[in-house]
């Protein structure tokens, strides 16, 4: 079993920057991959950005070169920091892990306002 808590979501004006941290209850040298999705009212699910074991990256084309995935492994700790947030960026984020299953964290809300 893996456990994940998202921190750091609040209320920022557009323009604005955040920094969402997901604490992993084991060592995340177990976790293959983590990333973090988000969901806006009345729509799916979608991924941020992604990051593997070894560190490489994927994003979602609507937050490249804003948003930045990163892992701390002595921390079990993995972060999503946004910066030139926009109102369309305003949903609640999840973070997820995958280790043999998915695991998903409760979620952390981003608003944004405009």
């Amino acid at each position: 079993q893996v456990q994940l808590v998202e921190s750091g979501g609040g209320l920022v004006q557009a323009g604005g920057s955040l920094r969402l941290s997901c604490a992993a209850s084991t060592s995340i040298f177990r976790i293959n991959a983590m990333g973090w999705y988000r969901q806006a009212p009345g729509k799916q699910r979608e991924l941020v950005a992604g990051i593997s074991s070894s560190g490489r990256t994927n994003y979602a084309d609507s937050v490249k070169g804003r948003f930045t995935i990163s892992r701390d492994n002595a921390k079990n700790t993995a972060y999503l920091q946004m910066t030139s947030l926009k109102p369309e960026d305003t949903a609640v984020y999840y973070c997820a892990a995958n280790a043999a299953r998915i695991y998903w964290g409760q979620g952390t809300q981003v608003t944004v306002s405009s």
